[in-house]
């Protein structure tokens, strides 16, 4: 299942994703709450509709867009919220739960970190075999973020024997990039 937060929209995919990495799509769905409801309101929304798509689909995992630095202060509080929300929900129903970044989604969906959001729609759509792109880009993103668990598992918890060699190589080279530098 994945999830991409915002309090306006927050888009919901679930895929089931098989060995050979061919996917299917499960469900998909953007929970919406009024703009000008109180911040608790909206967030129980979306908890509601977390929960509804968590009791139906009964997903083995859960991953969530990483918040990331935004220039709007508003925007990112909101997102980073309804992120605590799905987070706390995984937990609550005793399922794993990653998050992965903006870029690190892109680049395992289209081959490119900096793709634009038509670029990830159409490739989701490619890789599910669907007639229309998913729309609107929020729900497009939550597919895309479920497809890049599938294919690169959460290398941080996954036991890495049980990686491909290019999960194991991903993991290695994120990991040699958070080290701090040599002081020279």
């Amino acid at each position: 299942m994945g999830i991409d937060p915002g309090l306006t929209r927050c888009g919901v995919g679930i895929v089931d994703v098989a060995p050979d990495r061919s996917a299917t799509l499960v469900h998909v769905g953007v929970i919406r709450s009024a703009p000008d409801a109180p911040v608790a309101e909206r967030l129980a929304t979306i908890a509601d509709g977390i929960r509804t798509a968590l009791a139906a689909h009964r997903p083995e995992v859960l991953a969530v867009e990483r918040v990331f630095a935004q220039h709007n202060l508003q925007t990112v509080m909101g997102t980073a919220q309804a992120s605590g929300v799905a987070l706390m929900l995984a937990a609550e129903h005793g399922i794993p739960a990653a998050t992965h970044t903006p870029s690190e989604v892109k680049a395992a969906i289209t081959g490119y970190g900096s793709a634009d959001k038509a670029q990830v729609q159409h490739m989701v759509a490619r890789v599910l075999r669907l007639e229309e792109l998913p729309k609107p880009a929020d729900a497009a993103d939550a597919l895309a973020l479920a497809l890049c668990h599938a294919w690169r598992g959460s290398p941080a918890s996954a036991d890495e024997g049980a990686l491909t060699p290019a999960q194991r190589a991903w993991a290695e080279a994120e990991r040699r990039s958070r080290r701090p530098a040599a002081r020279r």
